[in-house]
C-alpha cells in the first residue's frame, strides 16, 4: 500500500497495490504530474498514475520477475527506467506512454539499490548497489539502440556499497561510501577520494550526496548531519602523488537531531523554497530549512512512527484505544477512532510483548503489561493528565506512568497473559521459562516452570472449562499444559522454580506427507474406478494391459521440525495449532496423551484431526483472534493478508470454517502479520505486521458505524485519586540486572557467604587471642634467667622469612648457572664421551629402592641395548624398501596415424569453367570488409568458446549405463573391508587382502611390540629413579630435623625425651652409579687399604679384594653423609647457635611442643615416602603382568614368523605368477586401447574420404550447370570405368591381390551406363570432346574423374586397413578372455595358499590367562569340562557385536530408504527427461517455423553469424554492379527497339482490324443475301436448291481460307513481337494475346465486337465456331 501524507493537514490517503503483493519502489516525474508505482509479486507491473487525480494512466508489464527495486523518470518524463531485484536484476528503459520497451539489459548479478537518468545528458544512466556503481549509455549501433554499461573500478580504494550519488554537469559522478567519505568518479574510475582536514571523515557512517544548489553540493549521513561543500573545489579536486585523498572543509552544516539516521531527502514542491523533507530510518519525518542563514529555523519533526517490526499490539477493553510496542524502545498509545497518537514513552530496551489488562484486573482499563528485550516486565498506567490536581505544562491528552517493574527472565519476553479472573499473570520468554505472578496492588512472584522450547503463545483455558489451566505453546513444536498455581501451596524459600507442579506435554509430529499420500491414494482409487467403468462399458477389460502405477509420495518428517506459530483451546485437553515451514497449510487438532511420563517431551504425537487451509501451503497462519460472540474468526497470515472466517458460536471443532474473505494489506515479503485483534465493541479490526505498519478496519459500513458511535474520540481513563502524590516506581534500566530467580539464588549465596564470613571472623578473633598470649609468653621468657630462656630458634613460628632468603639465593645461583651453562654442558658432554668410550658393559645399572618401614623393594628393569642383528635387519629393510619402490611404467603411446589423405588435402580446388577479371574495390568497402571480418571473428570465437563448453559438458555427461562413482567406490570399499564372516578355523575362510600376513609384516609387528615393551620399561624406570631421588632428598630433611630434635632435647630433662625414629640409610643397590665414580682420592684410599690388609694371612688376602672394595664403599657413604651433615650445619651456621640460646630461654611446654612437632613431621615424611613406594610397587606389579602377556605374545609372533617363512616360498611363487598375469593383462589392455584408437582414426579418415568424394561430385554438377545440352554425355565420361596402372612394391603380393580385387570391383559396376553409351566401352575407347561442347569444360571433367578415381583407391585402401584393425581387435579380445581365465586360476591358487597358511596358523596355541570369574558361557550358563570348542571374547567385544546387530538392522533400513528415494528420483528424472524432450521438440519446431518465416529454409545460425565479407566476394559484387549497369544500358536500347516494334505492331493491328471490320460487313451483307436467297429458295424447285447450296459452300470455303491466311499473318507478327521484346519477359501466346482497343465507331456492331472474341455465322456448327475463336 502507498500512503500519501499531506504535510499541512496531516491527512492520509491510500493507494492499494493492484496485485496484492506489495510495492517495491515509487517514482515521481520532475514536473510532478505523473506518479509511477512499481509493485512486487510474480511478474509485477508498473502503474503510472496522473497526479493529483490518481487515475491510472498506463500499465507496463514484463519488466522483471519478482520485484522492482528502483524506478526513475528522465528530465522531460518521456522515458522511464526500471530496475528489477533478485533474481534477474533487469534494467529496462520504457517508452511508457506507448507502453513499449525501448531497451533492456541485465544490470549486474548482485543487489542493486538505485537507477537514475542523467539530468544533463538524456542518453546516460547511472545505477548503484552492493559493492558497485555502473555507468550506462544508450548507444546507437547499426542494429539500433543498445545499452552499454561500464562497471566502476575502485582501484586502490576499498570496495563499498553505494546507496546515493549525484551526477555533476561535466559528466563526473559523486558518490558516497560506507565509511563516510565522498568518491569522485571520472569515467569508470575513481579520480579522488574527498575527506576533511586531517584525514577525518566527511560524515560518521554512510554518506549520500543529494543536491547541487547555489554552488553548494549537499550531503547527508547516517550521523544526522547535513553538510554543504564548495562545488568548484570538488569539481577541480585532484589527488596528489603521495596521497589519493583530497582534503576540504564544509561551507555549512546542520545537525538534524539526536539519534537521527537520515535515509533520504526530498525538496518541497513550492517554487524557490529552501525547505526539504528528510526521512529518518528511526521512524520520523523532519522538516529542514537549508537556507543556512542567521534566521534559519531549527529542524522540526513532523511525524513520528515505529521503526522496525511491531512486536506487540493490544486494545483497550473499555475504549477505542490501542497500545503498541516495537524494537525502537517505544510504547505508543493511539486513538484509532480519531486516528491520532495520544502519547509515547521511551525505554532503554526494545519492546517485545504487550497486553492490555482486562476489566477483571482493573475496572478502569488503564493498565498495560509490557515485556522487553532484556527480560523486564513493566506495568504501565495510562491516565488523562487533565484530571490531575497538579497543573502540568505539557498539553497532552494521555500519559503513561510506570507502576511497577520486575525482571522475571534473562531473555526477551515473548508473550504475557492474564488469567480470566485476573488473579494470576503469566509471562513467557525465549529462555524457555514461564513465570507466574499474583495480581494485586503490587505483583508478587509465585514461581516459574521450564518448558522444552522458546515460548510462543500463552493461552488460558476459557470459562467453560472446569479447571483453570495455562496452555504454553513453544516455537519448537512442544505444547505444555500446567494448572493455575496457588501462591500459598508452593514453597519458594531457596528458588522460585515450581518443580512439583503437574503438567501435560505434547510434541507435534508432522503428518502433512501422510495427508498428501492419502489424498494421492484416494485420487488414484477414484481414477481407477472411473477407468474400470469406462472399460466395462467398452468391453475391453481383457484386451488392455494394466499400466504401471507411479510410486506414492514418501513419508517426510522435516528436520529441524517446523515452527509452531499459534494455538488455542477447543475442548478440555484438546487444542488447535498452526504450524509453519513444511507443515503449513493446515490447522491441526491435537490432544494430550493419557500416559504422561518423563519421556513425553521427547516422544512425537500425531494430531487426531486436521483442517486444510486454502492456499496456505507457503502462507501459514501467524495469529488468530475471535470476535466477542465467536461468530467471526480473524487470521493473520504470513504473507501479510487478513482472512475472516464466519463460524458458528458453539463450533469448537471448526466444522463451519469454510468460506472466507481475504484482504492483502501488509508487505508480502517482510510484513508477516503477527498481531491482530478486535475492538471491545467488535466494530474495528486492528493489525500490526513486521513491516512496521498498523492498520485499522471497520466491520460495519460507514453509515452504520456513524450511527453506532456516539463520539469521535476515544475516552482516556481518568487518573487514580492521589496519583500525583505517589512516588515514581523504581525502574530497571541496567540490561545486565539480575532476574528474580538469579537475584534469589544470589541472595542465597550471599547468605551462605555471610555465614562463612562469620565463622572466619570467629577464627580470626581466636588467632588474635593466641597472638596476644604468645606476646605475653615472650615477655615472660625475657624475664627468666638467661640460661633457662628459650632461644629465638625455639621461638620461631614462621619460617617464610627464611624461605624468602632461600629463594633469593636460588635465584642468584640460577643466574650464575645460566651464565656457566655452556661451559657446564661442554664439560658434561666431554665426560660422557669418555665414560661411553671406556665403558665395557652394555647393560644399564639396576636401581633398587627400598621402603623405610617395610621390607618392600622395587627395582628398575633391565633394558638390553638393540642387538646388531636387529640393527642390520632394520637397515636391510630400509634398503629393501628403497629398492622395492614400485617403478611406474610409462604407458605405451599410441602410434601416430599416417594420414594418407595429406596429398589430396593439398590439391587445388576443382577447376571452374570460366575465369573472371579482377575488379578493384574502394577504401570504404575495404573498411567495411575489415569491420565485418572482425565481427565475424568475434562471433567465431564466441561460438568456439560455447562449443568448447558444450564439449566439456558432454564430456562430463555420464554414460547411459554409467554408475555413480561414489556408489562404485563404496561398493569397492565394502567388498574390500567386509572380509569373510566365517571363523578363521573354518576351512573355507577367505582372508581379506588387507589382513593377509607375510614374514616381513610379522617382523614389523614383532619390532613394534618390542619397542612398546622398551618404552613402557623406560617409563617405569624413570618413575623408580625419581622415587630414589625423592628418598635422597628425604634423608637430608630427616637428618636436619633429627639434629634440631637433639638440640631441643638437650634443653629438656631426660625423662621428657621421646625416642626419635631410626633414620633410614641409603644402600649400595639404590645408588649403583656411585660405584663407577673413580677419583684420585679414592684410588689413593684404595691403595692404603690394600696395603693395610696385606698383613693378614693368605686366605684373608684372597678375599681382601672384595672386602676392601666394600669397606671403601662404606667409607665413601659415611663420608658423603658427613659432608651432607656438615653442609646442612653450615647452612644453618650462626642460626643454630642462636637457636640454642633461644632454646634455653624457652619454657618446657614450648620445648615439648617443638619436640612433638618435629617427631610428627619426621613420621609424616616417612609415611608419605612409604605410601609413594607402595604405589610405585603396585604399578611395577601391574606392568610385570602386562609384560608377561607381551612376552607370551612375542612367543606367539615368533612361532607365526617361523611358520610364515616356511609358507612364503610357495606364496611367492603364486604371487609371481599372479603378477605376471596382471602385467600381461595390462599390456593387452593397452594394446587393445591403442588398436581401438587407431580404428577410430581410420573410421574418421574414411568419413573424410567420403566427404571429399561427395564434394568432388558436387563440383562436377556445379561445372555442368543447368540446361547443359551435353549433360548425359559428360556424366558418362565422368562415371566411366577405366583400368589404371598401379605401382607395385617389392614383395607386396597382398597389395597386387587387393589391386586386382579393386579392379574387379570397378568391372562389376552397374551395366546400365554401358548399355546407354556403347561408344565409351572398352579399354581402347577414345574420349573426345563432342562438337559444340566447351573444350575447357571437358578437360576439367576429366581432371575431376582422375580425382574421383584417386579418392576411390584411397578409400578402398582405408577400408582394407580398417578391416585389419578390426581383426586385430577381435584377436586381442579373445586373447584377453584367455588371460582372464588364467588370472582367475592364479588368484585361486594364491587364495588356496593363503587358506593353507591360515589353517597352519590356526594350529598354533595362544596363551590367554583367565580367572574363573572371567569365564561366562553365553549359551548354557555353565562351564563345560572341555573348552576347546568355545570362542573366547571379551565382554566389551561381545557387547559390541550385539550392538552391531542392531546397527546393521538400522543400516539396512536406511539403505532401503535410500534405495526407495533413489528409485523415486529415477522415476522423476525419467519424467523430467520426457518433458524436456517434448520441450526441445516444441522449440525445434518453433525454430523451424521462424527460420522458414525469416529465411524460407533452414539455415545454420553459427555459419550465418560467422559469415564475413570476403574480398573476392566483394570484388564479384562490384563486378556484378558494373555488369548490371552495362546490361541496363543494353536493356534501354532494346526497350527503344521494342517500342518501335510495338508501334509497328499497333499499325498492323489497326489495319488488320479495319480488314476485320470489312469482313464483318461482308458477313452481314452475306447474311442478308442468304436471307433473301432463303426466301427465294422456297419458290424455286429442289434442283435449284441443290445448286445454290453447292455455290454457298464454295463461297464459305473461300471465306474460311481468307480467315486462315489472316490468322497466320497474325501469328507471324506475334512471334516477331516476342523476339523483339525484353529477355526473360513473359509474353502471352497468340491465342491469348489481347488486341489493343479499337477506336469507338458509330455502329453498334463494332461495340458488340469489342466485347466478344468471335462471331457466329449461320450454317456453321458450334465446334467450328470454337475453332475459329482459337485461330483468331
Amino acid at each position: 500500500m502507498l500512503i500519501l501524507l499531506d504535510v499541512c493537514t496531516r491527512q492520509q490517503s491510500y493507494l492499494r497495490s493492484c496485485s496484492g503483493g506489495g510495492i517495491g519502489a515509487i517514482g515521481v516525474s520532475h514536473q510532478k504530474d505523473y506518479l509511477v508505482v512499481a509493485e512486487k509479486g510474480l511478474k509485477p507491473i508498473l502503474l503510472v498514475y496522473k497526479y493529483p487525480s490518481l487515475q491510472a494512466y498506463r500499465i507496463l508489464r514484463d519488466g522483471t520477475e519478482l520485484a522492482f527495486s528502483s524506478v526513475n523518470f528522465n528530465s522531460d518524463a518521456s522515458l522511464l527506467a526500471s530496475l528489477g531485484s533478485e533474481p534477474d536484476y533487469m534494467l529496462t528503459v520504457w517508452n511508457w506512454k506507448k507502453e513499449e520497451v525501448m531497451l533492456r539489459c541485465k544490470a549486474i548479478s548482485q543487489e542493486v539499490y538505485r537507477v537514475t537518468f542523467s539530468p544533463y545528458n538524456p542518453g546516460l544512466l547511472t545505477s548503484s548497489g552492493s559493492g558497485h556503481i555502473k555507468f550506462w549509455k544508450m548507444a546507437s549501433t547499426f542494429t539500433g539502440l543498445k545499452l552499454e554499461g561500464l562497471i566502476g573500478h575502485f582501484g586502490k580504494t576499498a570496495a563499498t556499497d553505494i546507496e546515493g550519488y549525484i551526477e555533476l554537469p561535466d559528466g563526473k559522478v559523486l558518490s558516497g561510501s560506507n565509511w563516510g567519505n565522498l568518491l569522485l568518479w571520472d569515467g569508470n574510475a575513481i579520480k579522488v577520494e574527498l575527506c576533511r582536514k586531517g584525514g577525518h571523515y566527511c560524515h560518521a557512517g554512510v554518506v549520500q550526496p543529494f543536491a547541487l544548489e547555489d554552488g553548494q553540493l549537499m550531503t547527508f549521513g547516517s550521523d544526522g548531519m547535513i553538510r554543504g561543500w564548495d562545488f568548484e573545489t570538488i569539481d577541480a579536486a585532484d589527488s596528489s602523488s603521495e596521497n589519493s585523498k583530497f582534503e576540504l572543509e564544509p561551507m555549512n552544516e546542520m545537525a538534524v537531531g539526536r539519534y537521527v539516521r537520515l535515509f533520504s531527502m526530498v525538496k518541497s514542491v513550492q517554487a524557490d523554497s529552501t525547505v526539504w523533507h528528510a526521512q529518518d530510518s528511526n521512524g520520523a519525518i523532519w522538516k529542514v530549512d537549508l537556507s543556512f542563514t542567521y534566521s534559519t529555523p531549527d529542524p522540526v519533526c513532523l511525524f513520528s512512527f515505529h521503526a522496525g517490526p511491531i512486536n506487540g499490539l493490544d486494545v483497550s477493553k473499555k475504549s477505542h484505544l490501542m497500545a503498541t510496542t516495537a524494537s525502537d524502545r517505544s510504547v505508543r498509545i493511539f486513538d484509532f477512532l480519531s486516528k491520532t497518537e495520544l502519547t509515547c514513552s521511551w525505554f532503554t530496551q526494545g519492546g517485545t510483548a504487550l497486553h492490555w489488562a482486562p476489566p477483571s484486573v482493573t475496572h478502569a482499563g488503564n493498565l498495560l503489561v509490557t515485556g522487553f528485550e532484556d527480560g523486564v516486565v513493566r506495568l504501565l498506567e495510562l491516565f488523562d493528565p487533565k484530571g490531575l490536581q497538579v497543573v502540568t505544562r505539557l498539553k497532552v491528552e494521555a500519559q503513561l506512568r510506570l507502576k511497577q517493574a520486575f525482571k522475571p527472565h534473562n531473555a526477551p519476553v515473548t508473550t504475557v497473559a492474564y488469567e480470566h479472573n485476573g488473579t494470576v499473570l503469566a509471562t513467557g520468554s525465549s529462555d524457555c521459562t514461564v513465570f507466574f505472578f499474583s495480581v494485586g496492588d503490587k505483583y508478587e512472584p509465585i514461581g516459574f516452570v521450564s518448558v522444552p522450547g522458546p515460548v510462543q503463545v500463552l493461552e488460558w483455558s476459557p470459562h467453560a472449562h472446569n479447571e483453570k489451566s495455562l496452555l504454553i505453546l513453544c516455537l519448537s513444536g512442544h505444547v505444555v499444559e500446567v494448572p493455575c498455581p496457588d501462591p500459598e501451596t508452593h514453597q519458594t524459600a531457596k528458588s522460585f522454580q515450581l518443580l512439583d507442579m503437574p503438567r501435560r506435554t505434547f510434541r507435534f509430529k508432522s503428518i502433512k506427507s501422510q495427508i498428501r499420500r492419502d489424498e494421492e491414494i484416494a485420487r488414484r482409487h477414484a481414477l481407477k474406478e472411473q477407468r474400470m467403468k469406462e472399460r466395462q462399458e467398452k468391453e475391453l477389460l481383457e484386451e488392455e494391459e494394466e499400466e504401471e502405477e507411479e510410486e506414492l509420495p514418501r513419508i517426510y518428517i522435516p528436520d529441524p521440525p517446523s515452527p509452531l506459530y499459534w494455538g488455542f483451546f477447543s475442548k478440555p485437553g484438546q487444542f488447535w495449532i498452526s504450524m509453519g515451514g513444511y507443515d503449513s497449510g493446515f490447522l491441526y487438532h491435537c490432544k494430550f496423551s493419557e500416559n504422561q511420563d518423563e519421556n513425553s517431551e521427547k516422544c512425537h504425537v500425531e494430531p487426531f484431526d486436521f483442517l486444510p487451509i486454502h492456499n496456505a501451503d507457503s502462507d501459514p497462519i501467524r495469529s488468530v483472534t475471535f470476535s466477542s460472540n465467536r461468530q467471526l474468526m480473524l487470521c493473520g497470515m504470513h504473507s501479510g493478508s487478513i482472512r475472516a472466517y464466519p463460524l458458528d458460536p458453539d463450533d469448537h471443532v471448526l466444522k463451519s470454517m469454510q468460506a472466507y474473505w481475504e484482504l492483502s494489506i501488509h508487505d508480502s515479503n517482510y510484513g508477516h502479520l503477527r498481531h491482530i485483534c478486535c475492538s471491545h465493541d467488535d466494530q474495528f479490526v486492528l493489525t500490526a505486521g513486521d513491516d512496521g505498519n498498523i492498520f485499522s478496519f471497520t466491520l460495519l459500513s460507514h453509515e452504520e458505524l456513524l450511527k453506532g458511535l456516539q463520539r469521535k474520540k476515544a475516552k482516556v481513563p481518568s487518573p487514580r485519586i492521589g496519583l500525583e502524590n505517589e512516588e515514581l516506581a523504581m525502574d530497571i534500566d541496567d540490561p545486565t540486572a539480575y532476574s528474580i530467580e538469579t537475584a534469589k539464588q544470589k541472595l542465597e549465596k550471599d547468605r551462605q557467604r555471610q555465614e562463612a564470613d562469620k565463622k572466619i571472623l570467629a577464627k580470626r578473633k581466636m588467632l588474635a587471642a593466641l597472638q596476644s598470649k604468645f606476646k605475653i609468653l615472650l615477655d615472660d621468657n625475657l624475664n627468666l634467667p638467661q640460661h633457662i630462656q628459650l632461644t629465638p630458634m625455639e621461638l620461631l613460628l614462621d619460617q617464610r622469612f627464611e624461605e624468602q632468603a632461600e629463594r633469593e639465593k636460588t635465584r642468584r645461583l640460577d643466574e650464575v648457572q645460566y651464565q656457566m651453562s655452556w661451559r657446564e654442558e661442554h664439560s658434561h658432554l666431554s665426560l660422557k664421551k669418555l665414560q661411553d668410550w671406556f665403558s665395557d658393559s652394555t647393560e644399564r645399572n639396576i636401581v633398587t629402592v627400598f621402603a623405610i618401614r617395610t621390607d618392600h623393594s622395587v627395582s628398575t628393569y633391565h633394558i638390553p641395548s638393540l642387538s646388531t642383528t636387529r640393527l642390520q635387519e632394520e637397515n636391510s629393510s630400509n634398503k629393501c624398501g628403497v629398492d622395492e619402490t614400485p617403478v611406474v611404467e610409462s604407458q605405451a603411446t599410441v602410434e601416430q596415424h599416417e594420414k594418407d589423405s595429406s596429398e589430396t588435402d593439398e590439391e587445388e580446388a576443382p577447376p571452374t569453367s570460366a575465369t573472371r577479371a579482377v575488379v578493384q574495390i574502394t577504401d570504404r568497402q575495404v573498411e567495411r570488409l575489415q569491420k565485418a571480418a572482425a565481427k565475424a571473428e568475434q562471433a567465431r570465437a564466441k561460438i568456439a568458446k560455447r562449443k568448447e563448453e558444450w564439449d566439456k559438458l558432454y564430456a562430463e555427461k555420464p554414460h547411459k549405463d554409467c554408475e555413480d562413482p561414489r556408489d562404485v567406490q563404496a561398493i569397492f570399499e565394502a567388498q574390500e573391508s567386509i572380509g569373510d564372516l566365517k571363523l578363521k578355523t573354518d576351512k573355507n575362510f577367505t582372508v581379506p587382502k588387507h589382513l593377509r600376513m607375510s614374514a616381513d609384516r610379522k617382523k614389523v609387528e614383532m619390532i613394534n611390540l618390542e619397542d612398546n615393551i622398551r618404552e613402557k620399561q623406560t617409563e617405569m624406570n624413570t618413575q623408580i629413579v625419581a622415587l630414589r631421588d625423592f628418598k635422597l632428598l628425604l634423608l637430608s630433611k630427616l637428618g636436619s630435623q633429627a639434629r634440631q630434635l637433639q638440640r631441643v632435647q638437650s634443653c629438656l630433662p631426660s625423662q621428657l625425651h621421646r625416642r626419635p625414629p631410626p633414620l633410614p640409610t641409603i644402600r649400595c643397590e639404590e645408588v649403583p652409579e656411585k660405584s663407577q665414580r673413580c677419583t684420585r682420592a679414592i684410588l689413593e684410599r684404595y691403595r692404603a687399604l690394600k696395603e693395610k690388609r696385606s698383613k693378614h694371612d693368605e686366605l684373608e688376602d684372597q678375599e681382601s679384594g672384595m672386602s676392601v672394595v666394600d669397606e671403601l664403599e662404606i667409607e665413601e657413604m659415611e663420608k658423603s653423609e658427613t659432608i651432607s651433615d656438615l653442609s646442612a650445619e653450615e647452612t644453618t651456621g650462626e642460626q643454630g647457635e642462636l637457636r640454642e640460646e633461644d632454646l634455653h630461654d624457652m619454657d618446657k611446654d614450648t620445648l615439648l611442643e617443638m619436640q612433638d612437632s618435629l617427631l610428627e613431621q619426621m613420621k609424616t615424611l616417612v609415611d608419605q615416602f612409604d605410601k609413594d613406594h607402595m604405589m610405585c610397587l603396585e604399578k611395577v606389579q601391574m606392568l610385570d603382568w602386562k609384560l608377561k602377556l607381551a612376552n607370551l605374545r612375542q612367543l606367539t609372533l615368533y612361532q607365526e614368523l617361523l611358520l610364515l617363512k616356511e609358507v612364503d616360498k610357495s606364496e611367492n611363487v603364486s604371487q609371481d605368477k599372479l603378477d605376471k598375469r596382471l602385467k600381461e593383462q595390462d599390456e593387452l589392455l593397452s594394446e587393445l586401447e591403442r588398436c581401438r584408437k587407431a580404428l577410430e582414426l581410420k573410421r574418421k579418415d574414411i568419413a573424410k574420404r567420403q566427404e571429399k568424394e561427395k564434394s568432388n561430385t558436387a563440383a562436377f554438377h556445379a561445372l555442368l550447370g543447368d540446361d547443359n545440352n551435353f549433360e548425359e554425355y559428360l556424366t558418362k565420361v565422368y562415371k566411366k570405368k577405366i583400368k589404371r596402372t598401379k605401382k607395385k612394391e617389392e614383395g607386396s603380393d597382398e597389395e597386387d591381390e587387393d589391386s586386382n580385387d579393386d579392379f574387379d570391383d570397378y568391372e562389376n559396376w552397374d551395366d546400365d551406363d554401358d548399355d546407354d553409351w556403347d561408344g565409351l566401352d572398352g579399354e581402347g575407347a577414345v574420349e573426345e570432346c563432342p562438337a559444340g561442347c566447351d573444350q575447357k569444360l571437358f578437360d576439367d571433367i576429366l581432371e575431376l574423374r582422375e580425382r574421383r578415381l584417386d579418392l576411390e583407391e584411397l578409400l578402398a585402401e582405408e577400408k582394407k586397413n580398417a578391416e585389419h584393425l578390426e581383426k586385430d581387435c577381435d584377436a586381442l579380445i579373445k586373447k584377453m578372455k584367455s588371460v582372464k581365465i588364467s588370472l582367475k586360476a592364479a588368484e585361486d591358487d594364491l587364495e588356496q595358499v593363503n587358506r593353507e597358511k591360515q589353517q597352519k596358523m590356526n594350529q598354533l596355541d595362544v596363551v590367554v590367562p583367565l580367572r574363573l570369574h572371567q569365564i561366562e558361557i553365553d549359551i548354557t550358563g555353565q562351564v563345560p569340562s572341555d573348552l576347546s570348542p568355545a570362542l573366547v571374547l571379551t565382554r566389551m567385544e561381545l557387547q559390541r557385536l550385539q550392538e552391531r546387530v542392531n546397527e546393521l538392522e538400522v543400516e539396512k533400513h536406511q539403505q532401503t530408504e535410500v534405495y526407495r528415494q533413489a528409485r523415486q528420483q529415477h522415476i522423476r528424472l525419467i519424467k523430467e527427461r520426457k518433458e524436456m524432450n517434448n520441450e526441445i521438440e516444441t522449440l525445434e519446431k518453433l525454430c523451424h517455423q521462424l527460420m522458414m518465416t525469416r529465411f524460407g529454409r533452414e539455415v545454420d545460425m553459427e555459419v550465418l553469424q560467422t559469415l564475413c565479407a570476403n574480398k573476392s566476394v566483394a570484388e564479384m559484387k562490384q563486378e556484378r554492379i558494373l555488369r548490371e549497369i552495362a546490361i541496363a544500358k543494353d536493356i534501354q536500347q532494346w526497350d527503344r527497339k521494342v517500342q518501335k516494334s510495338r508501334e509497328a505492331l499497333i499499325a498492323m493491328t489497326r489495319s488488320n482490324s479495319e480488314r476485320l471490320l470489312c469482313l464483318n460487313s461482308l458477313f452481314e451483307q452475306k447474311k442478308e443475301l442468304e436471307m433473301k436467297l432463303y426466301a427465294r429458295q422456297k419458290k424455286i424447285g429442289k434442283h435449284l436448291q441443290a445448286c445454290s447450296r453447292r455455290a454457298d459452300k464454295d463461297q464459305i470455303w473461300s471465306l474460311q481460307e481468307l480467315v486462315r491466311k489472316q490468322a497466320e499473318q497474325i501469328e507471324k507478327l506475334s512471334k516477331e513481337v516476342s523476339e523483339l521484346g525484353p529477355t526473360g519477359g513473359h509474353m502471352l501466346s497468340a491465342a491469348h494475346a489481347h488486341l489493343p482497343p479499337l477506336p469507338r465507331q458509330p455502329t453498334p456492331i463494332v461495340h458488340k465486337l469489342s466485347r466478344k472474341r468471335g462471331i457466329l455465322i449461320p450454317g456453321i456448327k458450334e465446334e467450328d465456331t470454337s475453332e475459329s475463336e482459337t485461330d483468331d
